[in-house]
């Protein structure tokens, strides 16, 4: 299994992100082609060897008929600088430039989030890529519709409407295409503290639409003041970060180093590491486990599908005896460490138990993988694990009542077909 891990330890930055990922592909080339094909105007994209704190990476250089944005934070007092180390990242807030553009949403113009789309739509992209940009866009509007008391459609992007975000977004949507991860991690996120200038005035870090884009995942302020994570950092790590947490274990393979163009007292990057995991191997879950003796089956049923929802890898439960006699349930929840957080939410939420127990496992694994097959029947989805000596094959269930329902089939015949099909096919 392909892992990205992605280390925000000084939070991230759309071009940030785009700088870190595109140290991990072979043909950078390629991928710079193809993002000046996209025709966005007057766009230039010159990836820069530079170093932070003696560590060398590559900052994607934006700009916009020659002029790329800079950035002010908040002093004490009031007073706004653009020097020092107490800035934000580069590319999601004021100084837009102020030219024109035709059939794209201008830098000075407050674009609206039906213009970005369609400029994306507009783009030579795969649908795939244009899905996940815009789908990015949609959960800022989102955040900043709720900040500012509006709708979706009165939302314009003051901060991230703006055609070097477009390209930012854009970037990091199609190196993630192109690099096809099966697992994304990310760390918990450095926000950073103090304030911001915007064109809303001065505000808190982490500013009020980032800390919504952020809700439900590890953060923390950390001793750098500034705005370390910014609006489209936040939406492109809430929509590609499958879990959050600490490293997992893999074999490591490549670290991309995207720097910010600030300085600050740490190495101001975001690093994208890569590496192979899932195989025949190890790694850790953690078990949250609770005592249940006053909840009915079905509230408890409902909890259980509740947690399978959120993402934890199993629920089930034990029959034990409690105290006066009395007849309970052990829940227990496995996830991912990442997961914490949410999956205790849920279970106060949804459960009757006043307190959760939890422990750090560590597993031996097979690695998984799920592909579909053709068989005489129709297509039908296995699941197939291998290592260790072994190598398994197991069709899903619901596309095999659904075959043997319309076909007036027995069900093991089609189980028969799909794991025999599984094996003609070589599938490991």
């Amino acid at each position: 299994m392909k892992l990205l891990y992605l280390e925000c330890n000084m939070g991230a930055a759309g071009d940030m992100l785009m700088a870190a990922l595109l140290e991990l592909l072979e043909d950078r080339e390629a991928f710079l082609a193809q993002m000046r094909a996209l025709g966005i105007p007057g766009l230039e994209l010159q990836p820069l060897r530079e170093s932070k704190c003696g560590i060398w990476g590559t900052r994607m250089q934006v700009r916009l008929f020659g002029q790329e944005e800079e950035s002010v934070d908040v002093h004490g007092h009031g007073h706004h600088h653009d020097h020092g180390h107490d800035h934000v990242h580069d590319h999601d807030h004021e100084h837009h430039a102020h030219a024109q553009y035709e059939h794209a949403p201008e830098a000075h113009h407050h674009a609206t989030l039906e213009e970005v789309c369609g400029l994306i739509d507009a783009m030579p992209l795969s649908s795939a890529v244009r899905d996940n940009a815009k789908a990015v866009y949609t959960r800022i509007a989102r955040a900043e519709a709720q900040v500012h008391g509006s709708t979706l459609q009165q939302v314009h992007f003051h901060e991230v409407g703006t055609l070097d975000a477009v390209a930012d977004v854009v970037g990091v949507c199609l190196l993630m295409e192109l690099l096809q991860p099966d697992r994304v991690l990310v760390s918990p996120v450095c926000t950073g503290f103090g304030q911001v200038r915007t064109s809303h005035g001065v505000l808190p870090v982490p500013a009020p639409a980032t800390a919504l884009l952020l809700q439900g995942l590890p953060v923390y302020g950390g001793e750098i003041r500034g705005e370390l994570c910014t609006p489209t950092g936040a939406a492109l790590l809430a929509h590609f970060g499958q879990e959050f947490g600490s490293m997992p274990l893999m074999q490591l393979q490549k670290v991309g180093i995207g720097l910010g163009k600030k300085d600050f007292p740490a190495a101001n990057c975001v690093r994208a590491l890569w590496g192979e995991s899932g195989g025949a191997g190890e790694d850790e879950v953690l078990e949250l486990r609770c005592n249940l003796d006053d909840m009915t089956p079905e509230a408890l049923s409902f909890a259980q599908q509740l947690l399978l929802d959120a993402g934890a890898l199993d629920v089930f439960t034990l029959p034990i005896g409690m105290k006066k006699g009395r007849q309970g349930q052990l829940l227990t929840c496995l996830c991912r460490p990442g997961q914490r957080e949410e999956m205790l939410r849920l279970l106060f939420l949804h459960t009757s138990t006043l307190g959760v127990r939890e422990s750090l496992c560590r597993r031996a694994v097979l690695q998984r993988q799920e592909r579909q097959v053709e068989t005489e029947y129709g297509p039908v989805g296995v699941k197939s694990v291998s290592g260790w000596g072994v190598t398994r094959h197991k069709a899903e269930y619901e596309d095999m009542a659904a075959i043997a329902r319309e076909q007036g089939l027995p069900l093991e015949r089609v189980r028969a077909a799909a794991e025999a099909a599984a094996r003609r096919q070589g599938i490991e």
